[in-house]
C-alpha cells in the first residue's frame, strides 16, 4: 500500500510540541474527516499537543462491490465479527507504528503519545497501541471493533495503557455489540476499559467530544 501522508495540526500557541495525538479516520473518509474535532476539544491554552491524521490509501473494498476508495484494509464480509483482510490492516497498523517512532525520534515522550481511532481506523488503532513495544500514554477506540483479537502478539509494555473506548447505542454499521465484545475480550486478557455508550448512530456527538476533551486534558496533564 502506498502512504498517501498525513494531515499534521501544530499546538494553536505556536510553542513546540511536548505531546502527540494520532486520530485514524474511518472507511472512506481521511484525516481532515476529523480537522473540526481539533478546536472542539477546547484543549487547556497551556496544552502543547500535535494532532496527526494519517490519510489512508485507496483500495478495493469488497463488501462495497470492489469500490476503489479510502481505505486501511479490505472488509470481505458484514458478518456478526466482521471478516476483514487481516495482512493489510496489519500493514496500516506497521505505518501507524512508524508514525509514532518518528516523534519519539523528535523527542516526544512515549507516554505522551496517544492513539485514537474511529470504526475502521479504530480496529488499526487497537492493533498499532497494544502491540507497540514502548509505553503509550492511551488508546481511545470510538464506535470500531476489536478485529485482531485472536492473532495480535500484545506487547507488555502496553498491557495497563489507559483504554477508553466508545459506541453508539444506535449504530447500524458497527453493531453496539460488535463494540462490546471486544471491549469484553479486553477485560478478559486483563486490560482496564472505560466503556461509554451515547444516544447516536455511527457518529460522534456533542457529549462524547467533551468527554473526550477531559480524558486527553487528564492523561496530559
Amino acid at each position: 500500500m502506498t502512504a498517501p501522508g498525513e494531515l499534521i495540526i501544530e499546538p494553536k500557541n505556536g510553542q513546540p510540541a511536548d505531546a502527540c495525538v494520532f486520530i485514524i479516520h474511518g472507511l472512506g473518509a481521511d484525516g481532515h474527516d476529523f480537522e473540526p474535532l481539533v478546536p472542539a476539544l477546547t484543549l487547556p491554552d497551556d496544552a502543547h499537543v500535535r494532532f496527526i491524521m494519517p490519510h489512508a490509501p485507496r483500495l478495493p473494498v469488497t463488501i462495497n462491490g470492489g469500490m476503489v476508495m479510502p481505505a486501511w484494509y479490505d472488509i470481505l464480509a458484514m458478518d456478526l465479527g466482521r471478516r476483514v483482510d487481516e495482512g493489510q490492516l496489519m500493514k496500516s497498523a506497521e505505518r501507524i507504528q512508524a508514525l509514532i517512532q518518528e516523534q519519539l525520534d523528535q523527542g516526544i515522550d512515549s507516554q505522551r503519545i496517544i492513539v485514537a481511532g474511529f470504526s475502521q481506523g479504530g480496529a488499526v488503532a487497537y492493533q498499532a497501541a497494544l502491540s507497540f513495544p514502548q509505553p503509550l500514554g492511551g488508546l481511545l477506540a470510538m464506535s470500531t471493533y476489536f478485529a485482531t483479537a485472536d492473532s495480535i502478539e500484545l506487547a507488555d509494555a502496553n498491557r495497563h495503557i489507559p483504554i477508553e473506548a466508545h459506541h453508539g447505542n444506535f449504530d447500524p454499521i458497527v453493531p453496539e455489540t460488535l463494540g462490546r465484545s471486544g471491549v469484553e475480550r479486553l477485560k478478559a486478557l486483563g486490560y482496564e476499559v472505560n466503556y461509554r455508550q451515547y444516544p447516536m448512530a455511527h457518529a460522534l456527538c456533542p457529549q462524547q467530544v467533551g468527554d473526550i476533551g477531559r480524558w486527553l486534558s487528564e492523561r496530559l496533564a
